[in-house]
Parts: structure tokens; C-alpha cells; sequence
């Protein structure tokens, strides 16, 4: 029996995305053993998971190298026939390197790849022509003993996640996902209310997102004439959004974790994109997608590869440009 591990400890959308490489060694491989490391709280999305054998779990606030070495005793241990790491920091790629893993497999831009048995080049281009999706970039870690098609990410909630958001769905209803890490990955605020309030009268609208989310997503609804609005961010669980998520009539969400969740579930999506490029490859996923950005061409436009606190100019035209017909042309 084959027995696998893939590390991806980096931020939720990232590990979603790395669900699509699961799907791929299941299905080329049944029979094996498929383990997954992920940093604290991330493991959630496994809850239930049907051919996941375990679920590692880094600590990496709390005591994190202590923790580091406590995995790496438990991962050699476990003796893998494969490790594939999808990050390129220095601790996964120890982890990689030291794991006692007949094949150590990672991109050439870790610094332990030296160590790795293969190491694959990591491709990154902000042009459109040239770009691969993280799923693409991704697959080509194991591309040479599977096939040469990625695997799209997939999430599965639990008949407990899917009673948790029944209520929701007795009526069409749209989810809004209305914030994000990054300022300048976030639509403002006024223009996610003014969107609201144009929206048809006959839908339910539910905010969703973290605890920390409940704040700006009271102040939207509170500011929202639609009355038709459902705050419910930091109410439900990874899972139970991605189960919510999969029946809206569309999701409106930012380039942010959120849309990853609506690729897993193959969600009607409308990705909203300010600062970021779709070209850089997190774009949506499911069949029924768009995406929305600034229509002039933006000589600031990206800023960046990742997003920002602040807009560097001061005027964040990358997102105030937009205009809410572009969101309900969507519809």
C-alpha cells in the first residue's frame, strides 16, 4: 500500500486549492493512504473527509518550532513512500527533506530543495497568456505518477453541516463574502451596501465569514435599506459555509478564501477582483463563474502580488472604479 503525505501549511485558500492534488492521488491510487498537514485550525476542513487517513496539525503559534520537531519525529515515524510539499518556506522544506520519505517532492524555490529527491519549477507569470492556476502549478508536483490533468479542489460537509444551513435555503438566496485579510483585495464597504440595496427583493442575502468579520458585517447590514439581509459571519463553520455556499443562486465574493471554498463545493461565483489579477492563478473554479475588475486600465494595477494594507496611491481606484452593474450583470 502506497502511503502519501502532503504538507501545505499556509492560509485556508491555499490548503483548499491543495484538496484538488487528494482528489488526483485517490484517484490514481484507491488503495492508499493519504495524510495531510496543515497549520492549527485549518484542519476543520478535513472534519469527515472520506479518504483522508489523518490529518497532521503544526502548531505555529504556539511554541512553533518545538512543535516543528514534534511533527517531524511523528512524520519519519510514519515512514511515507511520498512527501509532497506544496510550500516553499524553510519549515516545510525541512520537514521535506529530513522526513525519511522514499520521495521527497517540492518546488525549487524552497530552500531545502536541494535536499528533495525532485524538485519542480515554480511558475509564476502575471501574464494572462502564460499563467497557470495554483491548481496547474500545483499538479505538476505529481503530474509524473499520476497524469497530466489537475484536479479541481473539492470540500465535503458533513449531513451535520448541511442541516446546520438548511433553514437558510428555503428561499432563492445569495451569499456575500464581503471582506477579506487584505484592504485592497476587499470592494468597500459603500459599494458592497449600495449593491445590496439594488439587489432583487424576492432574494435572502447572508453575509458570511470569520469571527472577526461579524464587526464590518453588522455595519453593512445596519446601513442597508434591503431588510432582506442575514448576518452570519463567525456563526458558521468552514464547512457549513462551503455547504451554504454550493446552493446560492451566486456568491459574491473578493479574491480570498471564501471563493476557494465556492470552487470546492462548484458554486455559482463572482469574484471581485481590486488590487490583484486574476492571471495570477486563484481565480474561481466552478462552471458557473465570472469575474468582475476595473474596466480602465490601471497603470498601478497590480501593486503588488499580494494584497495590501493600504492603497499606495491613496485613491483605490482598482476598486472604487468599479460599478455595480458589473456585479448584477452577474445575475
Amino acid at each position: 500500500m502506497q502511503k502519501f503525505l502532503v504538507i501545505q501549511t499556509a492560509f485556508i485558500g491555499d490548503v483548499v486549492l491543495a484538496t484538488g492534488l487528494l482528489e488526483k492521488l485517490h484517484s490514481c491510487y484507491a488503495d492508499a493512504e493519504i495524510d495531510i498537514l496543515v497549520r492549527n485550525g485549518n484542519d476543520a476542513l478535513f472534519n469527515n473527509h472520506p479518504f483522508i487517513n489523518e490529518v497532521l496539525v503544526w502548531q505555529k503559534k504556539k511554541q512553533k518550532y518545538k512543535h516543528l520537531l514534534q511533527i517531524l519525529k511523528k512524520i519519519r515515524s510514519k515512514r511515507y513512500d511520498v512527501v509532497i510539499n506544496v510550500q516553499r518556506f524553510a519549515a516545510t522544506g525541512f520537514l521535506t527533506a529530513f522526513s525519511n520519505a522514499k520521495l521527497t517532492i517540492g518546488f525549487d524555490k524552497n530552500p531545502f530543495s536541494f535536499l528533495f529527491t525532485k524538485k519542480i519549477q515554480h511558475h509564476f507569470s502575471t501574464d494572462r497568456k502564460d499563467a497557470l492556476h495554483e491548481i496547474e502549478r500545483n499538479h505538476l508536483l505529481i503530474a509524473p505518477f499520476t497524469d497530466d490533468m489537475a484536479s479541481k479542489p473539492k470540500l465535503y460537509p458533513s449531513k451535520a453541516d448541511e442541516a446546520r444551513v438548511a433553514a437558510f435555503k428555503q428561499h432563492p438566496y445569495l451569499v456575500i463574502a464581503p471582506t477579506s485579510v487584505w484592504f485592497t483585495k476587499q470592494f468597500p464597504t459603500e459599494k458592497w451596501i449600495a449593491f445590496i440595496n439594488t439587489l432583487p427583493k424576492h432574494y435572502n442575502v447572508y453575509l458570511i465569514g470569520a469571527p472577526i468579520d461579524q464587526q464590518a458585517c453588522d455595519a453593512i447590514q445596519a446601513a442597508c435599506t434591503n431588510t432582506k439581509v442575514t448576518n452570519l459571519a463567525g456563526q458558521l463553520q468552514f464547512l457549513q459555509s462551503a455547504a451554504l455556499q454550493r446552493d446560492a443562486v451566486m456568491n459574491f465574493v473578493n479574491d480570498s478564501a471564501p471563493m476557494h471554498f465556492a470552487s470546492a463545493v462548484n458554486a455559482p461565483t463572482t469574484a471581485i477582483y481590486c488590487s490583484t489579477l486574476p492571471s495570477f492563478g486563484y481565480g474561481p473554479l466552478s462552471d458557473t463563474s465570472y469575474i468582475v475588475e476595473v474596466e480602465e486600465k490601471l497603470a498601478c494595477r497590480p501593486c503588488g502580488i499580494h494584497g495590501k494594507k493600504t492603497c499606495p496611491l491613496g485613491h483605490y481606484n482598482c476598486a472604487n472604479k468599479i460599478d455595480n452593474k458589473q456585479l448584477l450583470s452577474c445575475l
